[in-house]
């Protein structure tokens, strides 16, 4: 039987071109795209596109997210293999992220694309990206989000979209959290990753987990800890935020000493002001530093990578929750099993 899936398009580079020295959308990319991969496999799969939004993804506002979860939502799932959603690499890890949530109980594969560089320059990774995604629909026969990704010399990497975390800085390759991608394609097979960090297929195939509702609150802070960080100079007096999350050292670590670089007075600071205060990733099995023992009672611990918290918080006071109310669920495997040692 001919295989189909669902195409939509949202912009980002994958669906720009280049002209003279800028980058720029394209309304010519969703031809240009399906007719490369035709080209390059003769396939006869049928391919519908839709088209919710075409924007770049850095310009990305909470209705064009709200835009695209309806699109994906209204989809006809039975008369689908799988649904490939085409999307900007500056902000794919938190859609990625996001609709890790929202469609985890999707029965088929949705599968998030991206292009470093658009499709017309040589460098570009977006059609074998797009191809990745195509092979793993036709053979994964599992349900859930996804991203297909293929950093320079590397095979295609299927990521699980909950695990998927920010890319390298500079070069813009994207990894899963602890370097576990699920999957990657070779010679258009699939080969599952054997470890025990990952669930398996058939563990994803009886997950039961319910998805959050589409709600999003945007009043988050986000401070990442460097050296010498002063929180003094977060003033709340004009503008407060309804949460801060602080993405910690790779040790889970914050200064905890001296005074205006101490994360204590701007816990104490933060539930003066009735704000919700999130510290993470917290991988406890790793152990705990001294420095961050004796917390300020109102500090609330992640266990997930820090855009699977981002997602959490917002999506949790966007449904008039508690900032934390999400983090004891496990909703699309984005909790990783601790290591035995």
């Amino acid at each position: 039987m001919k295989k189909s899936i669902c195409v939509i398009f949202t912009g980002g580079t994958i669906g720009s071109d280049t002209k003279g020295n800028s980058i720029s959308l394209s309304r010519e990319s969703r031809k240009l795209l399906i007719e490369k991969y035709r080209e390059q496999t003769g396939s006869d799969i049928n391919f519908d596109m839709l088209t919710p939004i075409n924007i770049l993804s850095e310009n990305v506002q909470p209705d064009d997210l709200e835009k695209l979860y309806n699109c994906v939502k209204g989809v006809d799932i039975s008369l689908y293999d799988g649904i490939i959603i085409t999307h900007g690499t500056d902000t794919l890890c938190f859609t990625v992220n996001l609709f890790s949530q929202l469609f985890c109980r999707c029965p088929v594969p949705v599968v998030f694309v991206s292009a470093l560089y658009p499709l017309t320059d040589s460098r570009s990774n977006g059609l074998k990206n797009f191809a990745g995604a195509v092979d793993f629909i036709k053979k994964a026969k599992i349900g859930g989000v996804y991203c297909a990704f293929a950093n320079d010399g590397e095979n295609c990497k299927i990521h699980l979209a909950s695990r998927l975390i920010y890319p390298d800085e500079i070069n813009g390759f994207y990894h899963s959290a602890m370097d576990a991608h699920f999957a990657e394609i070779e010679d258009g097979e699939i080969k599952y990753n054997s470890s025990p960090l990952l669930p398996t297929p058939d563990e994803i195939k009886k997950s039961k987990a319910q998805p959050v509702e589409f709600a999003l609150c945007d009043k988050i802070m986000l401070i990442t800890m460097r050296s010498l960080l002063n929180f003094e100079v977060y003033d709340f007096s004009k503008v407060k935020p309804q949460a801060v999350i602080i993405e910690l050292s790779h040790s889970g670590t914050v200064c905890t000493e001296g005074d205006v670089l101490n994360f204590k007075n701007f816990a104490r600071y933060c539930e003066a002001c009735g704000v919700s205060l999130v510290l993470g990733p917290i991988m406890r099995w790793a152990g705990v530093y001294a420095s961050m023992s004796d917390l300020p009672r109102n500090v609330i611990i992640s266990d997930t990578t820090i855009e699977m918290t981002i997602v959490k918080v917002m999506t949790a006071l966007g449904a008039n929750l508690p900032a934390n109310a999400y983090f004891d669920r496990d909703t699309a495997f984005e909790k990783i099993p601790f290591p035995q040692k």
